[in-house]
């Protein structure tokens, strides 16, 4: 089994690639990823990766749109160390995932953003 770093570098790295814009066609590697991540598997497996880096989640509906915030593990919930509001699950927790883990990036001392 990979190690906790290891795995949060494939996960930003997941994350990061799907945030690229394609001129099209896009290319089917692209294509595979963007469909498994807008899946509600791909939601769980970002999620549950999240978990396993120490975060907890809060993915809430609104009616226009969805907010995802990540919040330090065993911390009062009032800190809250990322967060996106997108139209859709998928979207939102993408976003507040890519920013939390980009933040802790920059806290190890390692390039973030």
């Amino acid at each position: 089994m990979a190690s906790l770093a290891e795995r949060r570098a494939l996960l930003t790295a997941a994350l990061g690639f799907a945030r690229l814009r394609w001129r099209e066609p896009q290319p089917p590697a692209a294509r595979a990823l963007d469909a498994w991540l807008t899946s509600w598997a791909g939601v769980g497996a970002v999620l549950a990766g999240m978990t396993a880096q120490g975060f907890n989640v809060e993915l809430k509906e609104f009616p226009y749109g969805w907010r995802a915030s990540f919040y330090a593990a065993g911390l009062a919930h009032s800190v809250v160390l990322a967060s996106a509001y997108r139209p859709t699950p998928s979207a939102a927790v993408q976003g507040a995932a890519w920013e939390a883990l980009t933040a802790r990036r920059e806290e190890d001392g390692r390039p973030g953003r």
